[in-house]
């Protein structure tokens, strides 16, 4: 890693993540990915290469400072990882050298010779982004997939495997490694993103896409929650969803009170795209709204719904 590089890793910040002790803006995963990629990123065209999964900015704005990067396309599931990395940018240059898309769809990887990803920890996710790498992207594609060697597991070498006949791991350096996968198999499935699942016993059709927490099923407290739903303020006429994950509870008040009209939030990008799903296969879009919003401190993590 170079010294300019270096400097500007040092001078990232995480806001506007909630402070915590052991909260750092990069780590040994970012630096070796950036590292193992060089080859490829020397003289890469200009949008050719993607960012998956970048926390606050260091492996985005790393590759563009480093090797002069333009037209580089970012998606990050948290949207306080993609402000964080909108305000890096801002302060520390590079801003127009890239753009952040908070789809995960086609448009994210069409005609991409390099994917740099952070590997998430949820097999499900990498899988969704692995079979759309392989479906859409140039056909010379190359992956590079770091983490830290504490969060994977050889179940990820079978993942990408489904979707890349060449897949490789790196040496380890500092507690982290990284994956290379390359020649894709696009034929090896049809998008199976979002999965769905009926619960009859909630009367709703639960759609999830690979990120979003607890998949398509209905968890214990969210099943308790449901069950309440329906005496919970009476004379409520609007209620908001925070952290609404894949849109139970939502479309759960939603179907057992049509007079109340439901705003659903969080700041993750799949559970949005998983919870209008949910909605549409209810056919509730035109009582629940779906947002990509951060909520209060603490409400990110737990789905709560309150009236007002």
């Amino acid at each position: 890693m170079d010294r300019v590089t270096e400097a500007l890793l040092a001078a990232l910040r995480c806001d506007p993540e909630i402070p915590a002790p052991d909260l750092v803006a990069v780590d040994a995963a970012d630096r070796l990915l950036l590292d193992e990629a060089a080859p490829l990123l020397d003289g890469a065209a200009p949008g050719t290469v993607v960012v998956v999964g970048d926390r606050y900015g260091a492996v985005t704005l790393g590759a563009v400072h480093r090797f002069g990067l333009s037209g580089v396309r970012a998606h990050t599931d948290r949207l306080t990882g993609e402000l964080a990395l909108a305000g890096n940018a801002a302060r520390l240059g590079g801003a127009d050298a890239f753009r952040s898309l908070a789809g995960l769809g086609p448009e994210l990887v069409s005609g991409a010779r390099v994917v740099l990803l952070l590997l998430p920890r949820s097999l499900d996710a990498l899988d969704e982004v692995a079979g759309l790498v392989a479906r859409h992207a140039d056909p010379a594609v190359a992956v590079v997939a770091a983490g830290r060697e504490k969060h994977m597991s050889r179940a990820m070498n079978e993942v990408l495997a489904r979707h890349f006949g060449v897949v490789r791991a790196s040496r380890g350096r500092q507690k982290a490694r990284v994956l290379h996968a390359a020649e894709p198999r696009p034929s090896s499935g049809e998008d199976a993103w979002p999965v769905t699942a009926l619960h009859d016993d909630l009367g709703l059709t639960v759609c999830a896409h690979g990120a979003a927490f607890a998949g398509a099923r209905v968890d214990i407290g969210t099943r308790f929650l449901a069950e309440h739903l329906a005496g919970a303020v009476p004379d409520a006429r609007t209620a908001v969803d925070l952290g609404c994950g894949t849109g139970v509870l939502a479309s759960a008040l939603a179907t057992a009170r049509p007079g109340v009209e439901v705003v659903a939030t969080d700041e993750s990008a799949a559970a949005v795209a998983s919870a209008r799903a949910t909605v549409a296969a209810n056919a509730l879009g035109e009582r629940v709204r779906v947002r990509r919003a951060r909520g209060p401190p603490g409400s990110r993590t737990r789905a709560r719904t309150s009236s007002c």
